[in-house]
């Protein structure tokens, strides 16, 4: 169980009728203790590409497929939101090999026309699956707005290696309930609504028919997308589209209705649920 007094302690730090600014967040040390005693916040962490990429592996070999897959399914109804991204996290671990960072220009800015800056990330990971992204360094990473996200919308930043590691070590604590028939029953209908999608639909136009399927908001929706996106059941059949422009799509960006869901992702992951 989630300790109530310690999520609002977490939320209040990072949220007041939309993000609180950086500069003005503020909490006291006792509030601090409370919510890292019943872990819900955390020392900052300062690790870098390759300790990521083999804590990912490791831990995912403790994780069962079982475990993971009523996780998600469970979190349906419930709306444990934070127990949705490990979906994601665990199909992304399985696909990683054990490789050190190598580093790829993944964003330039521009001054006058000319190159200043250039943002980097490791080859390696980016081949691995579109969406991925792996930096050399972490430092003093703040894994409690990382919590927060996962715990409000379902996670945020799904293809990150610190959010994936994070993700996946918070996992590994929880008791994990089996799902109910209503939680299969919203699945089935979030599949249906996928299937029946017209080809040119674009991932924005599912995020608002997936409102009759589950009680949610937009953000989360757009989450659980993601999600689905990122483990394969979304699966664009081209990444050679044309897309709408300015977005904060990930995974999905480049599914269309025309490609529906991914019958073999379903079966392995829900295949036992939906017989």
């Amino acid at each position: 169980m989630i300790d109530k007094k310690a999520k609002q302690i977490l939320f209040k730090s990072f949220w007041k009728n939309g993000w609180i600014d950086s500069k003005n967040r503020q909490i006291s040390k006792e509030d601090f203790e409370y919510a890292k005693s019943k872990g819900l916040m955390f020392e900052p962490l300062t690790i870098n590409h390759n300790q990521c990429i083999e804590n990912i592996i490791s831990i995912k070999q403790g994780i069962s497929l079982e475990n993971i897959s009523s996780a998600f399914l469970s979190s349906l109804s419930t709306k444990r939101l934070d127990l949705r991204s490990s979906l994601s996290s665990y199909f992304l671990a399985n696909k990683f090999t054990k490789h050190k960072y190598s580093p790829i220009i993944s964003g330039t800015s521009y001054v006058d026309g000319k190159p200043d800056f250039h943002s980097y990330t490791c080859e390696i990971c980016k081949e691995t699956q579109y969406g991925l992204v792996g930096n050399e360094n972490y430092e003093n990473q703040d894994l409690n707005v990382l919590n927060f996200e996962r715990l409000k919308w379902g996670g945020i930043r799904l293809g990150d290696l610190i959010y994936i590691l994070f993700d996946l070590q918070q996992f590994e604590k929880e008791q994990i309930m089996l799902p109910k028939k209503e939680d299969i029953d919203i699945f089935k209908n979030i599949l249906k609504v996928v299937e029946t999608s017209n080809e040119n639909d674009y991932p924005g136009k599912l995020v608002v028919r997936l409102k009759d399927v589950i009680k949610s908001s937009k953000s989360e929706r757009e989450v659980l997308i993601e999600i689905l996106a990122a483990m394969g059941i979304l699966k664009p059949k081209s990444y050679d589209r044309a897309t709408t422009g300015k977005n904060d799509w990930g995974f999905v960006e480049y599914w269309r209705g025309e490609d529906k869901y991914d019958l073999e992702a379903v079966n392995k992951y829900f295949g036992d649920y939906l017989k």
